[in-house]
């Protein structure tokens, strides 16, 4: 059986997070065991993004296979396509919008392939060991991991776990406690070496605003240092982790 594999992110009108997306399936496409599969593998790691993209992602789904596996092979019952969430938090669009599209997608296809829609980036064990060494480049008495945030129930409750690994409070971009807040509190506490650490993918947009609010607090809070770490970002590190949730 062929297997191919699909990327799939939120989608940004910024450029930065697809080229990002781009350079990660690329790391990932070299973790291919060889003879993995007979077909070209450059063509079997994709991306897809479920918003920003002028087609509904069943339908990128869709037009992946076709490229991954040719008109001939999708005909012939012996495919198989994961889709890996790059998401970090199990909010509305992993739980319901992606496994609704991912549906429609196998609907369309058939008996044709077989779709597998993998766990969600978040929820890797060892996603926590990427943040702790980007804390520990940086000397900073407090930390704060600032998260998206979703309006789903229960959806933080693995950021809030990481974070108490990490010895970080929260906070959330989208949503309360906000930046701001938390820096009050540590600042009211006597900290005065703060660092932040965005808990998002690429960087993009949010990141950008992240770190305008950020010069504004420097301005708020004079007597205090503040650092910004940068996010995830595409690594081999990180395409190491996205390929172990293709085997699960």
């Amino acid at each position: 059986m062929s297997s191919a594999y699909l990327l799939l992110s939120h989608g940004s009108r910024d450029p930065r997070p697809e080229i990002a997306m781009q350079q990660l399936a690329r790391l990932v496409c070299h973790k291919l065991p060889k003879n993995h599969n007979p077909l070209n593998s450059e063509h079997l790691v994709g991306i897809a993004a479920l918003e920003m993209n002028p087609q509904p992602l069943h339908e990128q789904i869709q037009q992946f296979a076709k490229s991954a596996f040719g008109e001939r092979r999708l005909s012939q019952n012996e495919n198989r396509l994961k889709i890996v969430p790059l998401f970090l938090l199990p909010g509305v669009h992993v739980m319901t919008d992606i496994p609704a599209e991912v549906a429609l997608a196998q609907q369309a296809t058939g008996q044709d392939m077989i779709i597998e829609l993998q766990p969600y980036l978040g929820s890797h064990p060892n996603l926590e060991k990427l943040l702790a060494k980007q804390i520990a480049t940086i000397k900073a008495e407090a930390w704060i991991l600032l998260a998206h945030g979703s309006r789903r129930p229960g959806s933080q409750e693995t950021v809030e776990a990481m974070a108490a690994s990490l010895g970080a409070m929260t906070a959330y971009w989208a949503g309360p406690p906000s930046l701001e807040s938390r820096v009050k509190e540590l600042v009211t506490a006597g900290y005065r070496e703060i660092a932040i650490l965005p808990y998002f993918l690429f960087a993009g947009g949010i990141t950008d605003a992240i770190a305008t609010s950020i010069e504004e607090l420097k301005l708020q809070f004079s007597a205090v240092n503040f650092q910004l770490a940068q996010p995830l970002g595409a690594s081999a590190e990180l395409a190491e982790l996205i390929w172990d949730l293709t085997e699960r």
